[in-house]
């Protein structure tokens, strides 16, 4: 026999779905809200983290990327120079921030890594804020490009070409007129007098002088020009050729003597009390602004308030706190609610005057229960005998109770009401 073909309709036309047609689970709903809650969670973690690292990105960076600046370990940096300095135990400062100094006697030596496109603006105003501190600029040779291939090791460079600063870093007002050049020159080794320092500087083929009316030459180069000059009227020193203290001078132990040697004349000659990298003019500062204060202290705190506060906010609207309220009824169910739509509609009615016999005789018959009146009696009776158990400063149930259902206004009906209901409160002790 074939095969027999499943039905899809049933005889009456309605639709028979099989085990393997039904629709899907709830559990397979993609709208789960611990789903929903989890990836919220995590997009509001990595939203602070992203504004985290864009403010403080620059003071956490490791700075080895191939520049020529105190953090690099590249050929054109100097971290060389700067670890050399701290295993020699000297007071070395990394700085990522620009200050305004105001040096009395320890004044450190500020060592300046500009780079080629560095803005003469921001030397001129680093220079200001130096103030009577000395400074040694380093001018920059090498344009440099990342390296490639599988030797070439994070944070080195591939290849470089040397090219003359441009004299825009130096700006006029401190340096004068100054020119900048590149003679063609052998290697050489010059003998340094620097603060009474006599030492060898081997320098390397080309190396980059300086020469000025408003300088004057400590360690001279090649035709006449500086490779390490200062200033005549300030300590401000410049570096002409960076190879000498940059990480190439480490290449060799001549060098590298050299180029301690150096530093160090020059800070004997500053009388400077130790040395200060910038790292400011290479992009590794941490300027003043909003978004960087939010995550520092003092101002952390408020910042980790505000987000437990969006956080709470955020749980209070994804979580109720309770059961969801229902509408109320209008009319309650209760004998509050009968006792005060009762009493709403005698006021609207404005008959609360007529109900003072009934009231009275509520109050006489709930005392006379109570306390267990003699039977019998009739209501004046039973007002004398409730006036027998009262102290004598009391008001007189019967003179009240007289009086009540002759009231002529709402207030005095209310008053003596009143009166009532404290003499039932002081014979029975209830409310």
């Amino acid at each position: 026999m074939g095969r027999v073909p499943r039905r899809i309709f049933g005889a009456d036309g309605t639709e028979e779905l099989g085990a393997g047609m039904t629709g899907r689970s709830d559990r397979d709903n993609p709208f789960d809200p611990r789903l929903i809650a989890a990836v919220v969670a995590v997009g509001v973690v990595a939203f602070i983290a992203l504004w985290a690292l864009v403010a403080l990105g620059p003071q956490l960076s490791s700075g080895n990327d191939g520049g020529g600046h105190a953090l690099s370990k590249a050929a054109p940096g100097f971290a060389g120079i700067v670890d050399l300095a701290e295993r020699a135990r000297a007071d070395v400062e990394l700085r990522r921030s620009v200050e305004t100094a105001t040096y009395e006697d320890d004044k450190p030596l500020l060592v300046l890594t500009p780079a080629a496109d560095t803005n003469a603006e921001d030397v001129a105003d680093m220079l200001a804020r130096q103030g009577n501190g000395p400074v040694l600029l380093v001018l920059p040779k090498w344009r440099t490009m990342p390296g490639t291939g599988e030797g070439h090791k994070p944070g080195w460079v591939g290849f470089g070409v040397p090219l003359p600063a441009p004299t825009r870093l130096l700006p006029q007002n401190y340096f004068g007129t100054v020119e900048i050049a590149m003679p063609q020159a052998k290697a050489q080794t010059v003998t340094a007098d620097v603060a009474r320092r006599r030492f060898a500087v081997p320098l390397p083929a080309g190396a980059q002088t300086i020469s000025g009316a408003g300088l004057e030459t400590l360690i001279p180069g090649a035709n006449g020009g500086a490779v390490l000059a200062r200033t005549t009227n300030r300590e401000f020193y410049v570096l002409a050729e960076p190879d000498l203290l940059n990480n190439l001078a480490f290449a060799s132990r001549d060098k590298a003597h050299a180029a301690a040697m150096l530093i160090d004349a020059v800070g004997e000659d500053a009388e400077a009390a130790g040395i200060a990298f910038d790292l400011t003019l290479n992009g590794f500062g941490g300027g003043r602004s909003l978004l960087r204060f939010a995550f520092v202290p003092p101002f952390i705190g408020i910042t980790l308030c505000l987000i437990a506060a969006g956080l709470l906010a955020l749980w209070q609207a994804w979580a109720r706190f309770g059961p969801a309220l229902r509408p109320a009824r209008a009319i309650p169910i209760s004998k509050q609610a009968l006792i005060a739509n009762s009493a709403d509609l005698i006021r609207q009615a404005r008959r609360e005057l007529d109900g003072a016999d009934a009231y009275v005789r509520s109050q006489r018959g709930a005392i006379a229960r109570r306390l267990h009146a003699p039977g019998g009696l009739s209501a004046e009776e039973t007002d004398a005998w409730i006036d027998r158990h009262l102290k004598a400063d009391s008001a007189s149930f019967a003179t009240l109770a007289r009086r009540l259902p002759l009231a002529r206004n709402t207030h005095e009906f209310l008053a003596d009401a009143q009166a009532l209901h404290d003499i039932r409160k002081e014979l029975l002790r209830d409310g």
